[in-house]
């Protein structure tokens, strides 16, 4: 298509019969400036994208974690000590690390300070337990407020908030 473009578009050589139709240096230096000034507009966008979709999906899958144990909840009366326990088969978030659940409900005070999750005003996320995903970067602490806890997918309130930890 460009090399039609290009044929079109004289740039000042002559038109003549059994004229070399190869593209001068300008012509393929015209190209590669174009095509990397898409291929910089493009990479970020589609990164930025790919980014986005693995957020949801690990949003999602939280959700979906947190039904079933919510439903084990409801028949034992409280939470499971572990994946297994509430019948969740093992599974990975979008970056292909496992999700990380720790049982907070009926742990002492003490237990529960040492286990849990922190937001930006020293309170713990939640009380029954905590339920995230490490994000992107696969790093996280304690408080969410750190910058290797920035990118986790986080479930806070009791279930009320799921999402970026950045955001809550």
């Amino acid at each position: 298509m460009l090399h039609w473009f290009f044929r079109h578009l004289s740039f000042g050589r002559q038109k003549e019969e059994g004229f070399n139709k190869a593209l001068t240096l300008i012509e393929l230096l015209l190209t590669v400036a174009i095509l990397g000034t898409l291929s910089a507009i493009a990479i970020p966008m589609y990164t930025g994208y790919l980014d986005k979709q693995r957020n949801t999906t690990a949003l999602v899958d939280i959700k979906n974690i947190e039904s079933q144990i919510e439903r084990f909840k409801a028949l034992s009366g409280r939470p499971p000590n572990d994946f297994a326990e509430a019948g969740i088969a093992a599974q990975n978030d979008p970056w292909g690390r496992s999700y990380q659940y720790v049982r907070l409900q009926g742990l002492s005070k003490i237990e529960q300070d040492a286990k849990c999750r922190w937001d930006k005003f020293n309170k713990p996320l939640n009380d029954d337990y905590d339920l995230y995903s490490n994000g992107k970067d696969g790093q996280t602490k304690p408080k969410l407020t750190d910058k290797d806890s920035l990118d986790d997918i986080v479930r806070c309130n009791g279930g009320a908030y799921v999402g970026l930890a950045s955001a809550y």
